[in-house]
């Protein structure tokens, strides 16, 4: 095999890490010789791969640091959705119907496919969750509860799934907290329906795992009926 077919093949191993999930924005990959041998290419051939991933701003070198994974990939789907999420509040409906589907179907895949290391990781996550729950730390609630739906993303082991999941799901996640702060009266509900997603997957039932995350959904959908039918009437009141 010539040494651009082997460069080719070592740009698209990289490109699955990429698209997986493996590396996401941030990652520093590993030391070249220690890459090039965990793809059977020689180092000539790592580094023409790795410079056209850079070429395309995929991965950037950073002097003194190494290669690191950029935000581009993420960025082309986010972009200008952020924005357009913040500014026009109406959308978080279609984000809600959009997640309910999604991570439905990703709760379904990771009760089927959870290995015991991804197990362990929602756990964690999970005591985490519930930690803050217990102490009101709302701060540490919402970083515990966007770790919990990735980590089921990232053991649902769909690559898709992964992706959406990194780029689009947790822009939407952010705008959505922010509209839970301050609902405190919701958290026994939202304690009982992590609880219900953890224990479907770590059952291996992914038709109760789906409904789980979508019963969730709902309540969420619910919740943010209510406050937004609150701030209504508060600015009635104040009229």
């Amino acid at each position: 095999m010539g040494e651009h077919k082997v460069a080719d093949k070592a740009r698209r191993a990289l490109e699955l890490r990429l698209l997986d999930g493996s590396w996401t924005a941030g990652t520093r990959l590993p030391p070249e010789r220690d890459l090039a041998e965990a793809l059977g290419v020689s180092r000539a051939s790592l580094r023409e791969a790795v410079s056209s991933l850079k070429a395309r701003g995929m991965l950037e070198s950073r002097r003194g640091s190494g290669v690191f994974v950029t935000e581009r990939l993420q960025a082309n789907i986010v972009s200008p959705w952020r924005q357009l999420v913040a500014e026009h509040p109406d959308l978080r409906w279609d984000t809600l119907e959009f997640r309910r589907e999604l991570e439905g179907a990703a709760a379904y895949y990771a009760a089927i496919r959870a290995t015991e290391d991804d197990l362990a990781r929602i756990e964690a996550v999970f005591a985490r969750l519930c930690d803050a729950y217990d102490t009101g730390e709302r701060a540490a609630e919402m970083r515990a509860d966007a770790d919990f739906h990735e980590a089921i993303a990232e053991a649902s082991h769909n690559s898709m799934f992964r992706f959406l999941h990194a780029g689009i799901v947790r822009m939407l996640r952010e705008h959505i907290s922010l509209n839970l702060i301050g609902m405190h009266d919701a958290t026994a509900g939202l304690r009982e329906q992590h609880q219900a997603i953890w224990d479907a997957i770590r059952l291996g039932q992914p038709d109760n795992a789906r409904e789980a995350m979508q019963v969730h959904m709902d309540f969420t959908r619910s919740e943010l009926v209510r406050h937004a039918g609150k701030s209504a009437d508060m600015r009635e009141a104040e009229a």
